[in-house]
């Protein structure tokens, strides 16, 4: 679950600060260029990616019926609930996630990861609320839990433009962890300095 974590949320840094963030599982689009035309594809390439695509979630769909019976059988399976939080995340399907990831939680309290997939999957759901009640149910559990409290960061953010609070709380992540980064390496105190700069221009 960890590979979701750096990344993800899904989450988008403003590119005004000169850099993107966002979950190993958001997908981009191919932007237009500058004179407005969109790049050309290789139909061969689109055709294969496209099959490839379709192979991928013919897979997790067999894997989402072989977890749903055997959770049948073993309803108090808290990791087999994150396997299928799991899916359901890499999926879009995010109320399945959430209900999976909150079915784990119900039998395993606490778990750090679990909490941060599911504040990802709250703040997909335009549900920022939820999103932050669920990053900060992740800090309390473990409160050196570094990936909770840069995604809480963003979400406060871009979901509630509240610039200083998004700021204090990647001052306290840097002070637990100097050289804290992005998931595309930019250091987080860095950051912090551009938002501070920005608020006073």
């Amino acid at each position: 679950m960890v590979h979701k974590q750096t990344l993800y949320i899904a989450i988008l840094i403003a590119a005004t600060f000169g850099f993107m963030v966002g979950a190993v599982y958001t997908s981009f689009k191919l932007a237009k260029d500058s004179r407005g035309s969109t790049t050309v594809q290789n139909p061969h390439a689109q055709a294969q990616a496209e099959d490839d695509k379709a192979a991928a979630e013919a897979e997790a769909g067999v894997r989402i019926l072989q977890l749903e019976d055997f959770l049948k059988e073993n309803p108090d399976n808290a990791e087999a609930w994150v396997r299928l939080g799991n899916i359901f995340f890499d999926t879009d399907r995010f109320n399945d996630a959430i209900d999976a990831y909150e079915r784990s939680l119900e039998l395993a309290p606490g778990n750090p990861y679990v909490l941060t997939d599911l504040g990802v999957m709250h703040r997909r759901n335009k549900s920022p609320e939820k999103a932050i009640e669920s990053f900060d149910r992740a800090i309390a559990a473990q409160p050196d839990f570094e990936t909770a409290r840069f995604n809480k960061g963003v979400v406060l953010m871009h979901d509630f433009n509240d610039i200083p609070s998004a700021i204090k709380v990647w001052e306290e992540l840097v002070e637990i962890n100097p050289v804290a980064e992005a998931p595309n390496g930019q250091l987080v105190n860095l950051l912090v300095e551009e938002l501070k700069q920005r608020e006073k221009e």
